[in-house]
């Protein structure tokens, strides 16, 4: 019968310590993103809308893939509306507000951004200091001077991910995003909260109670 002999090498003492910490080192190694911020939701009359804020820069990739409105301080939020009624809900997108809570005393509603205005957010020149902390202003009309083929680009990108319309057709659902400039102040996210104020069944216009979702999830984090 033939032997067969095995050679094992030998390691150095000095090195196992080392080859511990490479293997371990991917698991416990620190991140510095954003937690990832599951969806955060509200139900009445028939109609459930979901929200889930776009906290990482990768969720961002493939809607926009050259130019990320996270990297320029805009926050995406993914929303779904779902109408599990027997008639069509109509839903005002552009009285939709981000609240949030700039100090103990002040708190402030930020309209969503239209294509345009988020376009104008991302490309134009200069730059906000993201340590500065200030009122965040409301969005102003945009000038169409100035508009090149990335500008172009781009909005054709903020238009195709979002809200495509506000009505939900009965046992419908309608999913896209909304886009709210926080000036990279991420941080506000902690007292957030979407408001959506006007809402009506299209059959008779008799309006629903308005919905304001929670999206700080300070219990989870």
């Amino acid at each position: 019968m033939r032997k067969f002999y095995y050679n094992f090498m030998r390691v150095p003492p000095r090195t196992i310590p080392l080859l511990i910490a490479a293997l371990l080192s991917p698991i416990y190694a620190p991140t510095k993103q954003s937690p990832l911020r599951s969806a955060s939701l509200e139900s009445h009359e028939g109609l459930t809308i979901s929200a889930t804020p776009w906290t990482q820069a990768s969720q961002y990739k493939e809607k926009f893939p050259k130019k990320s409105p996270y990297s320029a301080g805009i926050l995406a939020v993914q929303v779904s509306f779902r109408n599990d009624s027997d008639d069509s809900v109509k839903i005002e997108l552009s009285r939709i507000r981000l609240t949030v809570n700039i100090d103990a005393e002040s708190k402030q509603e930020l309209p969503s951004l239209s294509a345009v205005e988020l376009a104008q957010a991302v490309l134009k020149p200069g730059g906000k200091d993201p340590t500065k902390r200030r009122k965040l202003p409301l969005p102003v009309p945009i000038p169409r001077s100035g508009k090149d083929k990335n500008w172009d680009e781009l909005q054709k990108e903020a238009e195709e991910a979002g809200v495509p319309t506000g009505v939900i057709a009965a046992h419908g659902s309608v999913r896209g995003l909304l886009y709210f400039d926080l000036q990279n102040q991420f941080d506000l996210l902690d007292t957030a909260h979407l408001y959506v104020p006007e809402l009506a069944f299209m059959r008779g216009n008799r309006s629903l109670t308005y919905f304001d979702i929670d999206l700080s999830q300070r219990g989870s984090q």
